[in-house]
């Protein structure tokens, strides 16, 4: 986390994308965007972008938000206000304002950009890091900022390494030898392998590095044809890919480990059964992602709560927890909870069971209720003697039940299921 002045990211801008809801997600984000979805017990989603450009050295970050974006707004002014303009350090929150026109939103991820240029001017930079605000990763972006202006490239796209035949759900790259990219392809049938390994694929991680100069003149440029989508990789990226010089970059040079033999990890935790996957995978015994590395932390807004507190040592009646992560602020009264995620603020009762389930913050589960396989969004209160997992066809008459089997409860599905069975 040095600072020093040779540092290509005391150059650079950060420029967040966050902008979109993750559909995907479902009742998740029916009132938040995509970015700021809780994740990992404490954190948002959006704060893994924001802490590898605070790890990697960059101070000038900008945040574009479009859907729904009051909750990440006020997740970023408790969280992320610390920067200081007298130390020439900036994060701004730009919202799709009709700064253009009247009627003009964002209209693509390059035209939030475009609607910002006289701001990313004001921060006198050399380079922009365009990134996605809604993916969990660690990444030193000062290595892929420095591969950018060692191979002299146009645009530089972070990408991973993923098997050939999962390829088809990405944009990937075809490269030469010196990791040129000769083509892009969109989610293509048959993706291309990689010089080394033909079982392998370069996917696109929607992270570029771009001179600012030479991004201004494109964007403009974009903003001008009337047959552009003005987005990223649908248009500018093809376009420099065939007149121009883009350099992909692996992800595995620049992902940060907590163990040099750990696996690089990435997730796109954008459907439920992906997003309950990742946090249950946090309570493995040695999980892929370190969350305890103060070498390179994941910041947040931390509220001000109590420790976790665990009461009641009865047969059936014993508050513990087993291969779980416990938020501040919980109260486990008399619950079995195990292999389980609880966000902050989580209140249980006494006999109530609780078994593979992320519960998001201030959830309440009343006495009795049997949790299975779950996914709980913020402030629900689980009535008295629920049970879910166990009957799946119980569970999809009120609740939504993923292709994976995990049941998602919002406060909506259970008022509608009170109403129906009063």
């Amino acid at each position: 986390m040095t600072n020093s002045p040779n540092r290509l990211s005391n150059r650079t801008m950060a420029f967040v994308l966050a902008g979109g809801r993750g559909s995907r997600l479902k009742e998740l984000t029916d009132v938040r965007a995509k970015p700021a979805v809780y994740f990992g017990g404490k954190t948002r989603i959006i704060d893994f972008a924001l802490s590898n450009a605070l790890n990697s050295g960059i101070r000038k970050m900008a945040i574009a938000t479009q859907y729904k974006a009051h909750s990440l707004i006020r997740h970023c002014q408790r969280g992320w206000s610390f920067f200081r303009a007298e130390r020439n350090e900036y994060l701004d929150i730009l919202p799709a304002s009709q700064r253009v026109a009247e009627n003009k939103w964002y209209l693509g991820t390059a035209d939030a950009v475009t609607q910002n240029i006289d701001i990313v001017d004001s921060y006198d930079v050399d380079y922009v890091l365009i990134l996605a605000g809604d993916h969990i990763y660690k990444m030193d972006y000062e290595l892929m900022i420095r591969q950018h202006v060692e191979t002299d490239a146009d645009v530089t796209v972070g990408c991973l390494t993923v098997p050939r035949k999962e390829a088809s759900a990405f944009g990937v790259m075809d490269i030469d030898d010196k990791d040129i990219i000769t083509s892009f392809l969109e989610k293509p049938a048959d993706p291309p392998g990689t010089p080394e390994d033909p079982d392998k694929t370069l996917a696109s991680m929607g992270i570029y590095v771009f001179k600012w100069s030479f991004l201004r003149m494109l964007l403009l440029q974009d903003a001008d044809n009337k047959d552009s989508t003005h987005d990223f990789g649908g248009d500018l990226i093809p376009e420099i890919v065939k007149n121009g010089k883009a350099v992909a970059h692996r992800f595995d040079s620049s992902c940060v480990k907590h163990a040099t033999d750990a696996p690089s990890y990435w997730r796109d935790v954008g459907t439920v059964d992906a997003f309950w996957k990742a946090n249950i995978d946090l309570t493995d015994f040695s999980p892929d992602l370190d969350l305890w590395d103060r070498n390179w932390p994941i910041w947040t807004y931390s509220e001000s709560v109590p420790p976790a507190k665990f009461i009641h040592n009865e047969d059936a009646r014993r508050g513990t927890a087993i291969s779980s992560l416990v938020a501040g602020g919980c109260i486990i009264s008399g619950t079995e909870v195990s292999n389980s995620l609880l966000h902050t603020g989580v209140h249980t009762n006494s006999y109530a069971q609780l078994d593979h389930a992320v519960l998001l913050p201030n959830v309440t589960v009343e006495r009795s209720a049997r949790l299975k396989k779950v996914v709980i969004d913020r402030g629900v209160v689980i009535p008295q003697g629920l049970v879910v997992g166990e009957d799946p066809d119980e569970d999809a008459k009120w609740f939504r039940v993923s292709e994976g089997g995990v049941t998602l409860i919002t406060q909506p599905m259970l008022d509608k299921r009170a109403e129906s069975i009063a």
